[in-house]
């Protein structure tokens, strides 16, 4: 069992939380651009509101405790570790409800090197409550755009948690999967489900384009985001994401360990 006060000890000890490695210029570019509404930092979200850069600042500020100053433009980023405990909270709270009621779950990740084992042992325990982890549009072809221009990637479920890897076998094709902030594989994989005519996700859980995308289809959606990822505080804060927990998401994947545990103690969920 895994305590709060430990887990924000934890929190603090492997930088997922307080000082973090994000930078304070790569947040400030992720909210100008997200203002200016470039569909690569939306990854899936249609604003309702008209959000400046430095209202941005000040939601996230909010959200996840870094600064809201302007001014500070260089540095390392702060994540408040209280925040990100009380949203873990919400987090084990979405994911108790979904396991009481059995709902059909979809989990998918674009941090497959870092994120994989926090989602699978999540897809695990939700499996063994009796509910559908499903695997809608397994091994469909997506062209997502990438620095290096349109590439195809196809989408692939490891341990029952959807991620995406080139279709040429490039970097990251015999891996886990690649990195990715693209909604399409979650468009995808709702639109094979609905075709389907089998059951449809009741909670979608992961995180960049994953819960944005889902979010605005009107899907119940929680996940994990960083101090520069504001589309998933910006869809919490417009009420289309139900639950945005802050942290660093590209730390070493055993970190996130302590932080499963604490979540299925939290929803009276096994490992």
């Amino acid at each position: 069992m895994v305590s709060a006060c430990a887990l924000r000890a934890h929190l603090l000890a492997a930088r997922l939380a307080g000082p973090v490695a994000t930078a304070r210029e790569s947040s400030l570019r992720s909210y100008q651009l997200f203002a200016q509404r470039d569909p690569r930092y939306l990854i899936g979200l249609d604003p309702r509101g008209r959000w400046t850069r430095d209202g941005l600042l000040r939601l996230m500020s909010e959200r996840c405790g870094n600064s809201p100053d302007p001014f500070r433009v260089t540095g390392q980023e702060f994540i408040d570790p209280d925040r990100t405990v009380a949203a873990l909270d919400a987090f084990a709270v979405r994911i108790g409800a979904a396991a009481r009621e059995r709902l059909p779950v979809l989990l998918g990740t674009g941090h497959p090197q870092r994120l994989l084992g926090f989602y699978a042992v999540l897809a695990g325990a939700l499996s063994a409550a009796g509910c559908p982890v499903l695997t809608p549009a397994y091994g469909r072809c997506i062209d997502i755009s990438t620095r290096f221009g349109l590439r195809t990637h196809t989408l692939d479920y490891l341990h029952g948690v959807a991620v995406v890897r080139p279709a040429d076998g490039g970097a990251n094709g015999s891996g886990p999967g690649a990195h990715s902030h693209s909604p399409l594989p979650v468009r995808a994989a709702l639109a094979a489900a609905a075709e389907s005519e089998g059951p449809l996700p009741g909670l979608v859980i992961g995180d960049h384009g994953w819960v944005c995308g889902a979010g605005q289809l009107g899907v119940e959606a929680i996940g994990l985001a960083d101090v520069n990822d504001p589309a998933l505080f910006v869809g919490e804060a417009e009420g289309r994401v139900a639950v945005a927990v802050p942290l660093d998401d590209a730390v070493r994947s055993d970190y996130y360990r302590p932080l499963t545990r604490y979540v299925l103690n939290r929803a009276c969920l096994s490992q």
